[in-house]
């Protein structure tokens, strides 16, 4: 149990209103009877021992994959990486680490199709090269960071530059934690964090950003079966990019971007021949710049749509992109994809619970009113997170969901100090309050924590009717089945998995996975 668990065990067996007296007595009787044997001691201290040396490593490996990205693109070449282990103890280690790239091959088949090392596949790699050498794990790993860490040299200059752009990918993703399951937010950031490097370490040029998505091709099929629709773009370019659509058939060098999953620089537009511009207003003689196009990937590097960036508002001399501002970009393109799919499943969760609710209310008449919270982090450093109220709902079933932030905090809300209760324990809370009785019940992710919850009120019913109080057990269960349905996210090391044949395009229909689960519950009760 957590402290957090604890406490709430207590203050459930004791009950709401039990007297001071009585808390202290049983305060107390914990002190006394509660006895930790010799083998719980020593295995404590065995799992504090563990955690420390993982997060240790973990931290290392970090660092160093830091200073080998010195562009932050997100990601290291395969074949750089393993040519400079190669040299490991003069290349007397060649062997074990040809048996490592086996093993990671065969675990990472996207990744190495690619030949691109994340962050996680980085460290794995090292693992497994550890794995194969002999010695201590801990010294062998310790060896070789040093011996990667002595590799690369870097100028202050360089981790200056490091440090800041990966300032601006790190606001991608909080972008994406604080959005309240809307795109914008993260849009902005993106576009934020390309033109103040452009700026700040690309000779000050002046950009245009724009971002693509991946549709199946409904509107005019015999264009190509795929099309590019431009959900987002720099704001003075929104009166020509906005909501545009790129066919295959049209000019253009995306869907050679796309076709061939890797970055086109077009270093001068004007010589190329196959670029599309938007902007019909801009003269044919100032059509003059560079343009780059990235593709979009997944956790699986499944290419979902495209970056694109052009230099054509600058009428400077120094518009063409460096090597290190299209790693850079690179970045961006994976911080946005994590931050993406981040969002798309907050929607989808958002979607599944409007479906819980509604199939909540005509069983269990008794209820109120729901609220449906997301946990966002907080807003400075007095506290660690917010709950942002996303949908209410009243006693008649009828649904307001809340387009503008409502945010909780914890300090500002002393009666409803039970919502923190449930989300700082993950679990359910049962409390009274002015003398309606709730009931607040985590939505867990796939590690346990509790990232949104359900406040549902019974009004001045203490308890539900037995009918009713197994009904909203169930729609709990199932809510938080779809939850963790919806949450497992292909990764590196996975294929995609379906739950139903409509899901293969995307999860669009996460409500049916409510009445999926539901169904399954049932087939097994039958």
């Amino acid at each position: 149990l957590s402290l957090p668990q604890f406490v709430q065990l207590m203050e459930t067996f004791v009950g709401e209103d039990v007297s001071l007296p009585a808390v202290k007595r049983l305060v107390e009787f914990m002190k006394e009877e509660y006895k930790q044997t010799e083998e719980e001691k020593v295995e404590q201290l065995e799992k504090v021992h563990h955690i420390y040396h993982l997060t240790r490593r973990k931290l290392l490996l970090e660092a160093l994959f830091e200073k080998w990205d010195i562009n932050a693109s997100g990601f290291l070449d395969v074949k750089e990486v393993d040519a400079v282990l190669n040299t490991f103890k003069e290349g007397m280690e060649k062997e074990a680490l040809r048996k490592a790239k086996n093993h990671f091959c065969s675990r990472y088949p996207q990744l190495s199709r690619v030949g691109k090392l994340t962050p996680k596949a980085f460290q794995t790699f090292l693992e497994l090269v550890a794995s194969e050498l002999t010695g201590d794990e801990d010294e062998v790993i310790d060896n070789i960071v040093e011996f990667l860490t002595a590799s690369v040299e870097r100028s202050h200059m360089e981790c200056l530059q490091n440090l800041s752009r990966r300032k601006w990918l790190r606001n991608i993703q909080q972008a994406a934690e604080s959005s309240g399951a809307s795109m914008e937010p993260v849009y902005k950031a993106v576009f934020r964090a390309l033109s103040q490097d452009a700026e700040a370490h690309g000779d000050n040029k002046k950009i245009s950003a724009y971002i693509a998505l991946l549709e199946e091709n409904q509107l005019s099929p015999e264009r190509g079966q795929t099309l590019l629709r431009y959900v987002a773009c720099t704001t003075d370019d929104a009166p020509y990019v906005l909501n545009q659509i790129l066919y295959r058939d049209m000019k253009g060098v995306s869907f050679a971007a796309v076709e061939e999953e890797k970055p086109i620089h077009v270093p001068r537009v004007q010589l190329h021949g196959n670029i599309h511009f938007w902007n019909y207003d801009r003269p044919a003689q100032e059509r003059r710049g560079s343009f780059l196009v990235m593709p979009l990937q997944d956790a699986l590097w499944r290419v979902f749509g495209i970056l694109g960036v052009d230099t054509l508002r600058d009428h400077s001399n120094k518009t063409i992109f460096l090597t290190h501002e299209i790693s850079f970009c690179q970045g961006v393109c994976h911080a946005f994809s994590k931050a993406y799919h981040h969002v798309c499943a907050l929607e989808n969760i958002l979607k599944m619970t409007l479906t819980a609710v509604d199939w909540l209310y005509p069983r269990v008449p008794s209820i109120h009113a729901v609220t449906a919270y997301l946990v966002e982090p907080g807003k400075d450093q007095t506290c660690d997170y917010a709950l942002r109220k996303m949908v209410t709902t009243d006693n008649t079933g009828r649904k307001e969901m809340h387009a503008s932030p409502v945010l909780l905090l914890r300090k500002e809300n002393l009666l409803r100090d039970y919502l923190f209760k449930c989300i700082d324990s993950s679990e359910v809370i049962r409390i009274s309050v002015c003398g309606e009785h709730h009931v607040a019940a985590p939505l867990r992710d796939l590690s346990g924590r509790a990232l949104g919850l359900f406040d549902i009120s019974t009004g001045h019913h203490r308890k539900l009717p037995p009918h009713e109080h197994k009904d909203l057990q169930i729609m709990l269960k199932m809510a938080q089945a779809a939850c963790s349905e919806i949450l497992k996210i292909p990764s590196e090391e996975t294929k995609p998995t379906y739950v139903l044949e409509a899901e293969h395009v995307a999860l669009r229909h996460a409500g049916i996975l409510f009445h999926w689960f539901m169904l399954q519950d049932l087939r097994e009760c039958v």
